[in-house]
């Protein structure tokens, strides 16, 4: 994989667009990327691998990612974008993304969020052309990690060389190398092959367990099913011998429950018999005293009978007389309906006769209808009188409208003109009005324009006057920590020439008889040097060493604060100038002031202007409100003396027709009236007189009726009828009672019970109790008898069941066996594995020898030949072994853990570390060439030879064309790396400048 050219914008802390031409870079092999610290160095590294797999490394991943990339020194319009163009197997890429970003809406208000973009194009040769391959997320992440053969994580780790991360791993347990390893080397397989074995054994123990359990609770429920008389055999689940145990209480249960159920048999069979004859008794008992009971009802209801007999008879004979008056009810109805027909006939016509004058009152139907006929011809001539009265009441009306109409007309041509008489005088006033606010808005323009920078140079003179003390403050904490950084490393040089002068004594120490010196070689030690007072340690020196590193930071971190003051100051007296801030303070306070009262004035610019336009259009409306009214008056004059002319013809007409009334709809409402009540009063009387013959027949033809049926009178035939509901009840009486002399007559004949009324009273109780006692008994051994058959039945139910689990679990505890000594082993929790090693931490340990053996390599030549890295398996306490990793030293012969290296030594053996898994790690994923490389920071702690020494190596990376960028503010650097990036951090974000190895 080579890159060739890196387009950024709007991304971390690069505002405005940047471009990183990586070929001119790598032409020299080594390339430096370097600038202060917060300048973006990494962030320029987080661009490589977000086009590459679309995140950033490591904690710099969060939610929302694509709105923590964002530069906050983009413009609003700008969107972030990332371009990559690389080449990998082979193969001219080119990846553009750019993550989700919020931006303002084109219409509306407020913001929306597009969606990310990612775009994935291919240069062909043939053409020299780009050609889209593909715009999907998840297709060009696939692609892209297929064509390099590592995750992100490998990626990381193996072309951007954290170095902070490699010197964690020099001195990190075997639990935190495993984890770092797992995701290089994705060795989850292994894990899930240690995992799946654990699941298996769990799964087949519990199963195990499972059937023994149920085992058990099959013997539990057979030692219930024999009540308790069955012995349990006193064994957990998973004890041997607990099958067999089982199985032979089991039978032992069997044999007695078929005893058992033979006993109950002989009980069940006597206890049936005597139920059946104290059965055949009880039913005996029964029907005589059910016999016995019927004959004595029925002398009861025949006694009662007899008591009713007179009523009986009565009910008869007034049920004969009300069937001869049925025959007369229709007469009786047709003469009570004529006789309420006559009275509301009659009284209809009394009330008619009242209402007539005295002469009419006795007057018969045919007069009366005579002069209701003349009155309705008089009513009909006067149906032109009344159109004439509708008339002139309308021109009436129609006049008085005229003169509303006239008065309105002149209240309006007044109000007119008495408003028209002052609007010269309004216009004037609201012309000022407009006129002032129109120079008002253009003088607030004006002071506008003078506050704004106004306003800049007194923020900028505050933050000067601020800056000033804080300069001194950052100056005076850069001197006192400067002289606690010289202080604290003249400390650790005494301590260090200290410690070299007793160096003798500390190696002698550890010196024993028989036991080579790490020096001179010899087995015999007669002289060993001894510790002085005053003597100082490694431990000592290492404490002295890194308090002038904590010193010598704090005194870096003084100095960066410093300049940063110092820029921040520069600027605002830039902007600002020698002005006092008082007096900036009062100018600006004193435009304020104008720009206020000016805009106030110019405030009114709009009402002024609406005022005006409202007066011009109301003068308008009363100028034509005043014509109008003008025409109107005189087109009214002809209209009102035709209307007086047609009023004086209908008023004439109309007091020849009302005669003595009010008027002609008054005289209309007399004759009416009249016409109405005299037709009222001859129909009246033409129904009283037919109602009355109507009577006196319904009479005559009730008399004959009366006679035919019997009776003396009619009075005497209506009190006979009974209506529906007597009717009902008198028969249902006579029903019922002819029903109950059958039915006792009936029983009475009976011979049967005429025989058992002979007989003395039946003993029902006795009989009840006996066979109640047989029932108890047969019960009682049905129920033993069932019980027992139960017992039996459930006794063999659950052997055979146990019989049945007892085979199916010998196959399936052999398998438990198996597997368990399969999972311990790959656990490292067997006795067969001696170093206690799991499955996944020995294939790691393979890849881990593999690492060391690449890394030594390169180490040896970093270290003039001292140091050389190796695997080891053994034990770390009472942990498991597998990850251990040495270091050997040439000059003492011995091999030592990696956490004792020194600062500069943990450096440059981390970086071959770095180097050497960048190897293993490319010929794991596929043999993948990498061309370019990164390695960030850890170039502080070297001296110049190891750092020449280091630079060499780096170097020879070069071979086939392999370039290696270097990420460091070490300032030594610059002088050894022409090839460089630098990255310069400024108020606005972050620029790129590049300097080729020319």
């Amino acid at each position: 994989m080579r890159l060739h050219r890196l387009d950024i914008t709007a991304f971390g802390p690069f505002g405005a667009s940047q471009s990183v031409d990586f070929d001119d870079l790598s032409a020299a092999g080594l390339f430096l990327l370097h600038g202060p610290t917060g300048a973006g160095k990494t962030s320029v590294l987080d661009a490589v691998c977000y086009a590459l797999y679309g995140s950033v490394p490591g904690a710099r991943q969060g939610s929302g990612q694509g709105m923590t990339l964002r530069s906050d020194h983009a413009a609003p319009g700008t969107r972030t974008e990332v371009r990559l163009e690389l080449t990998v197997a082979g193969r001219r890429l080119e990846i553009t993304r750019q993550p989700p970003w919020e931006r303002l809406k084109l219409r509306g208000k407020g913001t929306t969020v597009d969606k990310a973009q990612t775009w994935l194009r291919e240069y062909d040769p043939t053409t020299r052309a780009w050609k889209d391959l593909s715009r999907s997320h998840q297709e060009i992440g696939e692609e892209i990690t297929q064509l390099l053969g590592m995750s992100r994580e490998q990626f990381c780790q193996v072309v951007l060389l954290p170095q902070g991360d490699f010197a964690r791993f020099l001195r990190a347990d075997a639990e935190a190398r495993g984890k770092l390893l797992g995701r290089l080397f994705d060795t989850r397989r292994f894990a899930e092959v240690e995992k799946r074995l654990a699941e298996r054994r769990r799964a087949t123990e519990a199963q195990v367990r499972e059937g023994d359990a149920a085992l058990l609770a099959d013997a539990h429920r057979m030692q219930q099913a024999a009540g308790d008389t069955m012995e349990l055999p006193e064994l957990a689940p998973g004890e041997p011998g607990l099958a067999e145990a089982v199985l032979e209480a089991a039978a032992v249960a069997r044999a007695t429950a078929r005893e058992l159920l033979t006993i109950a048999d002989r009980r069940l069979t006597a206890a049936e018999s005597a139920r059946a004859a104290t059965g055949h008794e009880l039913a005996d008992a029964r029907e005589l005293d059910r016999l016995q009971r019927r004959f004595a009802e029925a002398r009861e209801r025949a006694a009662r009978l007899a008591e009713r007999s007179d009523a009986h008879r009565a009910a008869q004979e007034r049920m004969e007389r009300a069937r001869k008056a049925e025959s007369v009810a229709p007469a009786l109805e047709l003469r009570d309906a004529a006789d309420s027909e006559h009275r509301r006939a009659a009284a209809a016509e009394a009330r008619a006769r009242a209402l007539l004058p005295q002469a009419l009152a006795d007057a018969g139907a045919v007069p009366l209808a005579a002069a209701a006929r003349r009155a309705a011809e008089e009513l009909g001539g006067l149906e032109s009188a009344r159109r004439a009265e509708r008339r002139l009441a309308a021109l009436v009306e129609e006049r008085a409208g005229l003169d509303r109409q006239e008065r309105a007309d002149e209240e309006v041509r007044q109000e007119a003109e008495t408003w028209l008489a002052d609007w010269e005088t309004v216009r004037t006033g609201l012309q000022s009005r407009v006129d002032s606010a129109q120079e008002a808005a253009t003088r607030a323009e004006q002071l506008a324009v003078q506050r704004d920078p106004a306003r800049r140079r007194l923020t900028a003179a505050r933050q000067r006057d601020r800056l000033t003390d804080d300069t001194e403050a950052a100056r005076q904490r850069a001197l006192a920590a400067a002289e606690d950084a010289v202080e604290a490393r003249a400390h650790w040089l005494d301590l260090k020439e200290q410690r070299l002068h007793g160096i003798a004594a500390e190696l002698a120490a550890n010196l024993t008889d028989g036991t080579p010196c790490a020096v001179c070689g010899a087995t015999q030690h007669p002289a060993p040097a001894r510790k002085t007072a005053g003597h100082v340690d490694r431990e000592a020196e290492e404490r002295a060493l890194t308090a002038y590193q904590t010193a010598d930071e704090l005194r870096a971190q003084a100095e960066r604060h410093l300049g940063t003051v110092r820029e921040a100051l520069a600027a605002a007296t830039a902007e600002a100038g020698d002005t006092p801030t008082a007096q900036l303070a009062e100018a600006a306070e004193e435009l304020d002031g104008a720009y206020t009262r000016a805009r106030a004035t110019a405030s009114g610019l709009h009402a002024a202007q609406e005022e005006l336009r409202r007066a011009e259009g109301e003068r308008e409306q009363r100028v034509a409100a005043q014509q109008q009214a003008a025409v109107r008056s005189a087109s009214r004059v002809a209209g009102r003396d035709r209307l007086e002319r047609e009023q004086a013809l209908l008023e004439e007409e109309l007091t020849l027709a009302r005669g003595t009334a009010e008027s002609v709809t008054a005289r209309a409402a007399q004759l009416e009236r009249r016409a109405a009540l005299l037709t009222d009063a001859a129909d009246t009387a033409r129904a009283a007189e037919d109602t009355a013959q109507r009577l006196k027949d319904a009479d005559a033809r009730l008399a004959d009726a009366a006679f035919r049926a019997g009776f003396d009178t009619p009075a005497d035939a209506a009190a006979a009828l009974l209506d529906d509901t007597a009717h009902r009840e008198l028969q249902r009486r006579l029903d019922a009672w002819q029903t109950e002399d059958a039915a006792v007559r009936a029983v009475l004949a009976e011979a049967d019970t005429a025989d058992a009324a002979r007989r003395p009273p039946a003993d029902l109780t006795a009989a009840e109790q006996a066979a109640a006692d047989a029932d108890r008994r047969l019960r009682e051994a049905s129920s033993a008898r069932d019980a027992a058959d139960r017992c039996r039945a459930e006794l063999d139910r659950l052997s055979a069941h146990a019989a049945t689990s007892v085979r199916r679990l010998a196959p399936l505890r052999e398998e438990y066996t198996r597997v368990a000594r399969l999972a311990s082993l790959a656990a490292g929790t067997s006795a067969d594995n001696e170093r206690r090693m799991r499955l996944e931490s020995y294939v790691l340990a393979a890849r881990l020898e593999q690492v060391a053996a690449a890394a030594t390599a390169r180490l040896l030549r970093m270290s003039a030949g001292r140091y050389t890295l190796v695997h080891s398996d053994d034990r770390s306490g009472r942990g498991r072994s597998g990850l251990g990793l040495h270091v050997v030293d040439a000059w003492t012969g011995r091999e030592r853990d990696t956490a004792t290296l020194s600062g500069g030594e943990t450096f440059f053996a981390s970086l071959a570390l770095a180097l050497g898994l960048a190897d293993v790690v490319t010929d794991e994923a596929g043999g993948v060439r990498l061309d370019t490389l990164f390695i960030d920071e850890g170039f502080g702690s070297l001296d110049d030879q190891t750092l020449d020494e280091v630079l060499d190596v780096l170097d020879a990376l070069r071979e086939r064309d392999r370039s290696v960028g270097i990420v460091s503010h070490v300032p030594d650097l610059r002088r050894r790396i022409h090839a460089q990036l630098e990255v310069v951090k400024g108020r606005s974000g972050s620029v790129l400048r590049q300097r080729g190895a020319g």
